[in-house]
């Protein structure tokens, strides 16, 4: 019996399959054990509980220029201290009427609310004229950054090293996060068992999963027999947080993996509308308390398919920045109904520009970047004319030297302007 004759799901759009990945981290992640990191090692991890302010950020108010603090609702002439406010400096009371000269960086005294530049300043007599000012002028005010009991980060959110800076401000030391997940591949194909061919996959993948901040380890390789790759995806459903197969899910003879998996576990889809990358599946296996991705075994069509629907598994981010930029030449789609990835590089200079923010260009420039598809006769990969080819393009090895990739369900003319995912932001 093929996939199409088991009770899951079977070629569903791609979006929809990041989607349902999505939620099935949302039900798994809340299970797995949690252990507290300090703060310079929080990179790529998840968090296990919200955070709440603990404090007002800033503590107290800051002056952010070099002049005179005062009461900006008071008339001037104004009496000026005989003091001076420094960054290290406990602020003194003020008196209604009175000024003080402060130091950039320096607390602001509680009754003072502005700060009067130096050089707008007059001073004689031991009195103080000038611009007039409203409140909060040059003022870094009382918790105008963070005030103490706002919520921040939410459980279930994947933190990065820009982190650290808030949390640190905030006089976090640690937190309590989600353990890394342990993850082993194994590589199907009695091709590859026997090496008359090298696997490809298996070594992208762990840098995938490692980048996504958790452990991968490569398990080895089983032939294609059923029973050797039932037993072999148990064992190490046993032993792994996640297995992650390659080859073997398509709808071929001895494409054993998905029949596997139905017998572990629950597939919750087999395939997506998505070229190159089509046969992937996901499957709860509960009676091993693990996680089965079947990833295609082509090895360009393996990453397309993983950054895309695999990905917010271990990152909980679905999201695809862009850059824009304008298509070199035409591209056919022969089948409709499916999205298609397709590689492109950026000509000479062009990539130095792209910006993945959202701008047009950086450095200058004033038009996107040209886009050239990757595979097209008069790209540096000349595996297709006009006709985007996925089947041919998804073995090419040489597509993975592309700056990113335009998904598009409809073909794409020269000139046309495009979005490119760039793989910085999938990988």
């Amino acid at each position: 019996m093929d996939a199409a004759g088991h009770g899951h799901d079977d070629l569903i759009a791609w979006d929809d399959g990041a989607e349902r990945v999505v939620d099935l981290r949302g039900r798994w992640f809340s299970s797995l054990e949690t252990e507290r990191v300090e703060i310079d090692h929080i990179a790529g991890r998840t968090l296990a509980e919200p955070i709440d302010s603990p404090v007002d950020v800033p503590a107290q108010s800051h002056a952010t220029m070099d002049g005179y603090a005062f009461d900006a609702t008071e008339e001037y002439p104004l009496t000026v201290v005989d003091a001076d406010v420094f960054p290290e400096d406990e602020p003194p009371e003020l008196g209604s009427g009175e000024a003080i000269r402060i130091a950039t960086g320096a607390p602001v005294p509680r009754a003072a609310n502005a700060v009067l530049k130096r050089e707008e300043a007059t001073v004689e007599g031991g009195h103080l004229t000038g611009t007039e000012l409203d409140p909060g002028t040059y003022v870094y005010e009382r918790g105008s950054n963070v005030a103490a009991g706002e919520r921040l980060f939410e459980a279930g959110e994947r933190l990065g090293p820009k982190d650290a800076i808030l949390l640190g401000d905030l006089g976090v030391d640690g937190v309590e996060v989600r353990r890394r997940l342990s993850v082993g591949l194994l590589a199907t194909g009695t091709e590859i068992h026997e090496g008359r061919h090298r696997d490809l996959d298996s070594p992208m993948l762990a840098g995938l999963v490692r980048s996504w901040g958790h452990d991968a380890t490569y398990e080895g390789s089983v032939p294609d027999a059923y029973e050797r790759v039932e037993s072999r995806i148990s064992e190490l459903a046993r032993e792994h947080d996640v297995v992650v197969t390659t080859g073997g899910t398509s709808v071929g003879k001895k494409d054993y993996v998905i029949r596997a998996l139905d017998s572990l576990g629950e597939v919750l889809f087999h395939r997506v509308r998505l070229r190159p990358g089509k046969p992937i599946a996901v499957a709860e296996l509960p009676d091993h308390d693990a996680v089965a991705l079947a990833i295609p075994g082509k090895p360009v069509g393996a990453h397309a398919v993983t950054t895309l629907v695999a990905r917010p598994f271990f990152t909980g981010d679905a999201s695809l920045p862009t850059v824009p930029a304008r298509m070199a030449r035409d591209v056919d789609i022969a089948t409709p109904g499916f999205a298609y990835a397709i590689p492109v590089t950026f000509e000479e200079g062009d990539a130095d520009r792209a910006d993945p923010d959202g701008a047009d260009a950086v450095d200058g420039g004033t038009d996107p970047p040209t886009a050239m598809p990757l595979g097209h006769v008069d790209s540096d990969l000349a595996v297709y004319e006009s006709a985007f080819d996925p089947s041919v393009l998804s073995s090419s090895t040489r597509a993975t030297r592309a700056n990113g990739f335009v998904l598009t369900g409809e073909g794409v003319e020269r000139g046309q302007a495009v979005d490119v995912v760039p793989y910085s932001v999938v990988e």
